[in-house]
């Protein structure tokens, strides 16, 4: 049996915290087709992350993973992995990296964006959710043969029943958004393209900064009685599966986890060019691209889609096909799976 930690000292949500949780349950799960891998979650103190892993059969070791006061955290993760002894420790971007020791494990920094690579001295091997980070990585001057792509998978939203929220009117199209509310995230170009979109009700899942912002935002343009900000999804699947097309506006976004899983659930997708969703998406084979920071072109593509129901059923049946190929559980768990049990130290 392989032994891997994982190491996470991330917020309480976002996109790669969540995807961590869904690696490292399936990883864990039991699997008569593949190696066994036993696996240790080391995460910062969250009660509520620390019950979904153990739900998932795992019991996570819970540390500070403080700033730069804390002196109590590394001497503690390393007695943890010394006990533990993995074959391999993934160490979850910067802060999990600068305080994963290096020991008798192979180190791995797993990397979700255009991150410090000083926070990664220590790493026998990086590895990166999109080939845009590792060709970044390796222009870094990191050797190509230590760099890895490894992309998430995303959950299965197939079969999820639509959950569409009381305040929207049952016949109104409804356009989804999901991510932090922040100003990478771009939810004033959203809000701006609701304009050509008067029919339409907005619904931006999520929390962050920018809420009295994009509120305020709202009022200013005379949209705020279509926009809806529930905060957090609890059911993403039910949220897509009563959308009519989902939309990525994103300033900057290094992978663009919502446009995967639209994909999964057989939704056309709207994106901004941003890194994530260019690598992402075929423009008008599986979802259409727009300039960055362009209201108008967002809004006419968003019309485009709910008015075109027959070009919006065929880019979601394309998107559908690229998540079954390339970002369900089993190819990209397949990736993982070998890379842990054969990756060397350097």
């Amino acid at each position: 049996m392989t032994r891997v930690a994982h190491v996470m000292a991330g917020a309480a949500a976002g996109g790669a915290e969540l995807f961590y949780e869904r690696l490292t349950i399936a990883l864990a799960a039991p699997n008569p087709e593949a190696p066994a891998i036993e696996v240790l979650p080391v995460i910062r103190r969250d009660p509520a992350r620390a019950a979904r892993l153990r739900a998932g059969s795992l019991e996570p070791v819970q540390l500070g993973f403080g700033g730069g006061l804390d002196l109590l955290t590394r001497p503690r993760l390393g007695a943890v992995l010394r006990r533990f002894r993995p074959r391999v420790t993934v160490a979850w971007m910067n802060r999990a990296a600068r305080l994963t020791p290096s020991g008798d494990w192979v180190l791995a920094g797993r990397l979700g964006g255009f991150y410090d690579l000083s926070n990664y001295a220590r790493c026998d091997h990086l590895v990166g959710n999109t080939r845009g980070i590792v060709d970044w990585i390796v222009g870094q001057g990191w050797d190509p043969s230590k760099v890895h792509h490894l992309p998430n998978f995303a959950a299965e939203f197939e079969a999820a029943q639509p959950v569409r929220p009381a305040t929207v009117p049952p016949a109104a199209p409804l356009v989804l958004a999901l991510g932090r509310l922040h100003a990478n995230k771009a939810f004033d170009v959203l809000i701006r393209a609701m304009h050509w979109i008067p029919q339409a009700h907005v619904l931006i899942a999520g929390e962050g900064p920018e809420r009295a912002a994009l509120e305020a935002l709202a009022r200013a343009e005379g949209v705020a009685d279509r926009l809806h900000m529930p905060g957090w999804a609890e059911n993403t699947g039910g949220l897509l599966a009563a959308s009519d097309v989902l939309v990525c506006p994103s300033r900057h976004e290094p992978l663009g986890n919502v446009v995967i899983e639209a994909f999964s659930a057989s939704r056309p997708v709207v994106a901004a060019s941003s890194q994530g969703p260019v690598e992402l998406i075929v423009h008008g084979n599986d979802g259409l691209l727009v300039p960055l920071e362009d209201a108008i072109a967002l809004g006419q593509a968003l019309a485009l889609l709910l008015e075109d129901r027959a070009l919006a059923a065929r880019l979601a049946a394309a998107g559908r096909a690229r998540y079954e190929a390339d970002f369900a559980a089993g190819p990209v768990l397949d990736r993982w799976r070998r890379f842990l049990t054969t990756v060397e130290k350097r």
